[in-house]
Formats: C-alpha cells, structure tokens, sequence
C-alpha cells in the first residue's frame, strides 16, 4: 500500500512497485489512478488524517506500506498503531532532521553565524535536530524517533531525500531558473560563488530507494540522493541547456545582497552533500538515474506545461508560501544597475 500514491514520489513508487511485481494498492485523498500505472494497480480514497479511513483502506493488512506523506509524530503512532496489520513500513523523510556538531541546523541557518557546517559526505550518523513542533525539521525528527523506537512491532526504513526533483512536484527548485529563462531574463546573480551544492535527489532514485527496501524490511534511517551533487551555477547551466538559451552569469564572493536578489532554492554558503554508502550495504542500491541532468527535461516541460497561461503563485502556491518573491526584477535590475555604475 502506498499512502500519496498521486503525488511526486507516490508516483513513481507505485510504478516501481507493480513493476517489481507487487501487488499495490494506491491511497490518496481522491482515489485517483495515474495513467501511466499498469491496469493491476488498485486504487483507494482515503485521507491520511482520517484515522479511520486509512485504517478501512488498510483493510486486512498488507505486507509493506509506503508513507511518503508522512510528516509529524502523531503520523508515526498513526502508523504504528496499524503494525498489527503491516509487515514493515517505508517512510520518507528528509536531509533537514540534520545538524552539525554546534547544533547548527536548517531552522538556525538565518541566524547570524547560524547554517550549519556539515561533513562532507554527510553520513547517517550525524546527529538530527531535537524534535519538537517548532518547524519541519523538529516534527520530521519525531517522526523518525518514534518509528524507529517501534522497530520490533514495526520495522520501518526511513529515507531522508534531498532536494527532490522530477514532475509533478508541488515546490520545483528548477522553476527559479525555468520562469526566468521564459520570461527572457539574461541575467542572473549567484551568490557564494554560484558554488553552493544542495544534494539533489530524483523521484526515480527514491522509488528505486522504496523498491529495494520493501523487500528487505528493517528498522533504520538511510540517505536518499543522486550520485551527483551539481553546484548552483551547474544546475542553471544545464536548464538553460534544456531551454536552449545563453545567459550571463553574474558571480557573488558572499550571500545574497538582498532579501529578493539571487537567493536561489538551492544557495546555501557550505556544501549539502550526502553519503549513500549505507543504502548500497543495507539494500544493495545502484541509482536508476545516473545523474542530475539525466532527467531534466522531463522536470523541465512539467514546469513549462504547468505554468502555462497562469501567474506562477497561482501554478506552484506552496513555492511562494515557502521562498517568497522569488521573481523581484525590479529589485534585480536596480542590482545589476548599481554594479554596472
């Protein structure tokens, strides 16, 4: 059973699923079937904070589900109240529910001194944020520690993406650069150097990801990112690419010098990037998509298709609830004017 089965990586879950000859049952608030889903898949209407109705779509069990929807601890107990009905469980989390050896993490990152300096690869070892309700990152860390306290009634592999890319994503990085290319922007400012790397990870790796870890449950917390980590100035270059346009690059030393100027998805002033050596020794992983730009084109007509004929807050709300203006070009243009003065 995949709990968001319509969304992003539920997408792509179910396909890898049915294709590794899974049963599936796709759960979402509409009951809706993607078509690209082989006829066998079945469908249920549930939404996941009805307690009762995920408990009537679970039925009489499954042997594995798959929460990619999963946010906050109730989540976890929710979950694990069913463990008498599930075999094990795969849960996605995220990279956010780290932080560096002072304490410094994704919520402290505005604070003076504030963003974390991690390893470099970060490992799954790291220390994770205290949990609490205080943001994203502390509820993500409640649902990890109580999932992995109930490892002997259920087994639960959580997977902690990275920047995730592909379609159907309700929050596109890429759509920074992909509106800025439609709207013939040929300018653009980069901070740090345009070098900041923020650790991508394709639908289509996660899936791969949830594939391999239904079949060998365990109760455990694994990375889930690309083999690549592209800097922000690579992964510009490589949507222009797709686009077919040449623009210029204006490069910062330091952070962005305003609030709505150059402060991309993906800038961050110290490098993001994770290890995947424990997927490959506890699952035996081999990434399905080599590299970042490998499936940038299928992201990129997603955004072009979706944005079509609409203001881009209306096409992608949650991307402006979560950066804000990302599209200032008033306050860009005074910008480039003041360095060409």
């Amino acid at each position: 059973m995949v709990i968001g089965a319509t969304g992003q990586i539920g997408r792509a879950a179910v396909t890898a699923l049915a294709g590794d000859g899974w049963e599936v049952t796709a759960v979402s608030r509409g009951g809706a079937r993607d078509e690209s889903w082989p006829a066998e898949v079945r469908t249920a209407r549930a939404d996941r904070a009805d307690d009762a109705a995920l408990s009537a779509a679970v039925g009489d069990g499954c042997e594995v589900l798959v929460d990619v929807v999963a946010y906050r601890p109730e989540h976890a107990r929710q979950l694990v109240s069913l463990a008498d009905r599930v075999g094990s469980a795969v849960v996605v989390s995220s990279i956010s529910v780290y932080e560096d050896d002072k304490g410094r993490n994704f919520d402290t990152q505005g604070e003076p001194d504030g963003f974390p300096e991690y390893p470099v690869p970060l490992a799954e070892g790291q220390r994770t944020v205290t949990p609490g309700e205080s943001s994203y990152s502390t509820r993500k860390a409640g649902l990890e520690r109580e999932l992995l306290a109930a490892g002997e009634q259920l087994p639960t592999t959580l997977l902690r993406a990275g920047a995730i890319h592909g379609p159907y994503c309700r929050t596109p990085r890429e759509l920074y650069f992909v509106k800025r290319n439609l709207d013939g922007r040929t300018r653009r400012v980069l901070p740090f150097g345009g070098l900041s790397r923020f650790h991508p990870a394709s639908v289509h790796n996660i899936a791969e990801l949830i594939r391999l870890a239904a079949a060998r449950p365990g109760s455990r917390a694994l990375n889930a990112v690309d083999p690549d980590a592209p800097t922000v100035a690579e992964i510009a270059a490589a949507i222009d690419a797709v686009m077919g346009v040449e623009t210029e690059t204006v490069l910062l030393d330091g952070p962005p010098p305003a609030p709505t100027v150059g402060d991309t998805p993906w800038s961050v002033p110290v490098p993001v990037v994770c290890d995947m050596s424990a997927a490959d020794r506890e699952l035996g992983y081999q990434p399905v998509v080599a590299r970042y730009a490998d499936r940038l084109p299928e992201t990129v007509a997603w955004i072009e298709g979706h944005l079509a004929g609409r203001d881009w807050r209306e096409a992608y709300p949650k991307m402006f609830q979560a950066y804000g203006d990302l599209f200032d070009y008033a306050a860009e243009d005074a910008y480039l004017d003041s360095l060409g003065a």
